[in-house]
């Protein structure tokens, strides 16, 4: 009878939901959650079209058109656009507030507000930060670098603070301090076009100010800051001679962030220049496909942890603004992997509350994460979302806390899910995620490319915690500025671009496989090729193209035991190009070598790790406290466990490495 159930469940997902089974080169394929755990209401599926074309892709590896297509980012959709000069005149709403925060939302946060103590504790916070605001120096155009995006983000949050804070007990003094930081910024001799980051943001906090509180700052005020928006911002955009616009038409954070802020200036001065309105946001639902494909098909984030919270922030900013101002997301929501995000983001933060931080993601889930999945626990009604701890009990709730508690307000629970123990995410960074139910084993890998916007050659890489313990850790990202200000070129993704020296960046600063001790192909992708869940769950992942041809085939096979056991079997095929095969993997504890592997130990507990294939092979430790170079970064601890095998050792072409980790 069991059997006969799962089967059911299985046709149902293949039927009336063949995204979630999308498994690009898979042999088990599997819903990116079991169908109780369902993280989003059905009315969020993408239109059938869209669908079946992912499903298509997932599949043959070929566009419902029949052409080629190299990854999900590549499946064409579009989003509604019936945006002309008309269209806004007669559907934008004429009252403010109107982007995100509505007379509705503003009347059902109050009654909330009353007796509910999680927006109540939310609200506390709110207040307290409004106060350090009103005592710190206004903001100046000072750049750090060639960025004003650190001023812009105190923007948005002063902005997004001081307006809601305002609105619910209108403060004379927050008005004025309200209307003392939009006049400082628009006195700006700009907002640094040339960093477009900074005006997008900046454009957002500005809008924002000027819907929630505009009717109570002086007529100049809101005249100039509408000038400012126009001129500073939206004019700024259409600048063809500025050769830093390719967030136009990117994938990555840029797009969203960028086109989200010219959507939230185009909405608020509409009044003034309807047509340049209504071009600026017909550009933006044309473009936005651009960014949003990146999700496809099962919410990986590309970029990793850390920019999905960027990007998506901007994201959903368009989504909730286009909405409130004009009645509808013209299909955001809808687009192919969006409204999984939050699973992606759940299951790649660890018990521990640390990311696995592939890409140049930093290492914690930060609280500011909480305010973006309340946008997404109010859309789905899933409580798995919404982080009532993080929201009641806030240390720090980010630049987006204003629009944040609108978000939680309009939370109300419908679903009750959990975390799938076995999970696989498809997209240009795929990854896998092992845990158990207790919440103690966490095993998270990784395949993909380099070749990627924040991309690592950390294809193959992986983390493992147990009873709140990283063992193995990923370096994660490093701080831009002070590379950026001696002019090393970090945004540079080539195969010789000097990116790939740096520690947190190169193959061999990441838990995964060398060969020859070159680098990766930045342009090859490696693929997982199998996903298995049951008892013994496991992925593997087929590494082969990473590597010019020095080896015919590399084959990581991850496999979970138990609840504090796995092992790594790697494949190999090599060649007569084949010299030198270095497994490695990065960790913090101290290190006790052995005669059959060796003994990590923290906090008074032990991993112990087993060589158990080839026979006659020993582990060696690399300190890297300090690290290689002097713009690595320093990570306290750090140490590579390396095996090291000569290829002309191998008495076959064939070689297997297999390693077993056990706790206690």
């Amino acid at each position: 009878m069991r059997t006969f159930k799962k089967a059911l469940i299985s046709l149902l997902f293949a039927v009336f939901y063949p995204l979630c089974n999308a498994a690009q080169d898979v042999k088990t394929a599997a819903p990116f959650l079991a169908l109780k755990d369902k993280a989003f209401d059905w009315q969020f599926q993408p239109s059938k079209e869209v669908a079946r074309n992912v499903w298509q892709v997932a599949n043959t590896g070929k566009a419902n058109d029949g052409s080629s297509v190299n990854s999900f980012s590549e499946v064409v959709f579009r989003l509604e656009n019936p945006i002309t000069e008309s269209y806004l005149k007669k559907n934008l709403k004429r009252k403010s507030p109107k982007i995100i925060l509505t007379p509705k939302t503003e009347r059902e946060l109050k009654s909330k507000l009353k007796f509910d103590p999680v927006l109540q504790g939310y609200f506390s916070y709110l207040k307290s930060q409004s106060d350090k605001i009103l005592n710190e120096p206004l903001l100046k155009r000072e750049l750090e670098g060639f960025r004003l995006l650190a001023v812009s983000r105190q923007m948005v949050e002063r902005m997004g603070i001081l307006c809601m804070v305002y609105r619910l007990e209108k403060s004379p003094a927050i008005l004025q301090r309200i209307n003392q930081e939009i006049l400082a910024v628009c006195a700006f001799e700009d907002w640094n076009p040339q960093h477009f980051l900074d005006v997008g943001e900046m454009s957002f906090a500005v809008a924002m100010a000027v819907d929630w509180v505009g009717k109570w700052l002086p007529s100049e005020t809101v005249a100039l800051a509408k000038e400012s928006l126009i001129d500073k911002g939206i004019k700024e955009s259409y600048n063809e001679e500025n050769p830093r616009m390719f967030w136009i038409n990117s994938t990555n954070n840029w797009n969203a962030v960028c086109h989200g802020g010219m959507i939230a200036a185009a909405l608020v001065t509409a009044d003034v220049n309807p047509e340049l309105s209504a071009r600026t946001i017909a550009r933006a639902l044309d473009k936005l496909p651009s960014s949003l494909s990146e999700y496809a098909p099962h919410g990986v984030y590309p970029e990793g942890a850390t920019y999905w919270g960027y990007g998506t922030m901007y994201s959903v900013l368009a989504a909730n603004m286009l909405e409130s101002a004009l009645g509808s997301d013209f299909g955001i929501s809808k687009s192919p992997g969006f409204m999984q995000g939050p699973v992606f983001i759940s299951q790649v933060t660890a018990p521990s509350g640390e990311f696995f931080n592939f890409a140049d993601c930093g290492d914690y889930n930060p609280g500011h994460m909480a305010v973006i999945l309340a946008w997404f626990a109010a859309k789905t009604g899933n409580s798995m979302f919404f982080h009532s701890e993080t929201l009641r009990h806030p240390e720090s709730l980010g630049r987006m806390a204003g629009p944040g508690l609108i978000w939680a307000s309009q939370f109300k629970p419908e679903l009750t899910a959990a975390l799938s123990t076995e999970w696989f995410g498809n997209g240009k960074n795929p990854v896998a995620v092992f845990r158990d139910k207790g919440n103690d084993f966490f095993l998270a890998m990784k395949g993909g490319k380099a070749n990627l916007s924040h991309g690592n050659m950390d294809a193959g890489t992986f983390v493992f915690e147990l009873n709140g313990i990283r063992w193995i850790i990923d370096p994660g990202n490093q701080s831009y500025y002070p590379l950026n200000r001696i002019g090393f070129n970090l945004a540079g993704h080539c195969q010789d671009c000097p990116r790939w020296t740096l520690l947190t960046k190169k193959n061999q600063g990441h838990s995964t496989i060398t060969i020859n001790n070159e680098r990766f192909d930045v342009d090859a992708t490696a693929k997982i090729i199998d996903f298995t869940q049951g008892d013994r769950p496991e992925i593997s992942i087929d590494m082969t193209p990473l590597y010019f041809g020095n080896v015919d085939k590399v084959t990581r096979r991850f496999v979970k035991e138990s609840n504090i056991s796995f092992y790594i079997e790697d494949h190999f095929e090599i060649n007569e190009a084949t010299d030198n095969i270095n497994w490695g993997l990065m960790t913090l504890a101290d290190v006790q070598l052995t005669n059959k592997g060796a003994v990590l130990t923290h906090e008074g507990k032990e991993l112990l790790l087993e060589i158990e294939a080839p026979e006659a092979i020993a582990f060696s430790v690399i300190s890297l406290d300090p690290p290689p170079m002097q713009i690595d970064k320093t990570i306290e601890n750090l140490k590579r466990i390396e095996i090291n095998i000569p290829a002309w050792t191998a008495t076959s072409n064939e070689l297997k490495i297999r390693v077993r980790f056990t706790g206690n």
